[in-house]
């Protein structure tokens, strides 16, 4: 019986798969406000967000769960000890995604801002 995907493959394998969040996720933190694709940005977001949940605690274990899912200890430090104190009375919604009105140069790609609040 065919079920419905869970993730979009955005035509990579799965390791390419990985990198390219690993590689957006870092780049988010790190910034706080990046450009990429739309379907990237919805892609991102559910996964910086359970990060941002795990930081939240700041136990040793999530520190842990998201080193690994980053791979970069300046990323995890700002995100424990800048990003998450942020939002510890608020119970999700950490991103935004913003669209963004222009296109892409050479094909209809729709652009889109990710941000946290």
């Amino acid at each position: 019986m065919a079920y419905t995907k869970k993730a979009q493959t955005f035509h990579r394998k799965s390791g390419q798969r990985s990198a390219l969040m690993k590689s957006l996720a870092r780049s988010l933190v790190l910034e706080e406000r990046i450009s990429t694709t739309e379907a990237k940005a919805k892609a991102l977001r559910p996964m910086v967000e359970r990060l941002v949940t795990y930081a939240k605690s700041g136990t040793v274990a999530n520190r842990r769960l998201t080193k690994a899912k980053l791979g970069d200890d300046e990323a995890v430090k700002k995100l424990f000890d800048s990003i998450a104190p942020r939002y510890v009375d608020r119970k999700g919604g950490y991103t935004r995604i913003v669209k963004r009105t222009l296109r892409g140069s050479n094909d209809a790609r729709k652009l889109a801002y990710i941000a946290f609040v």
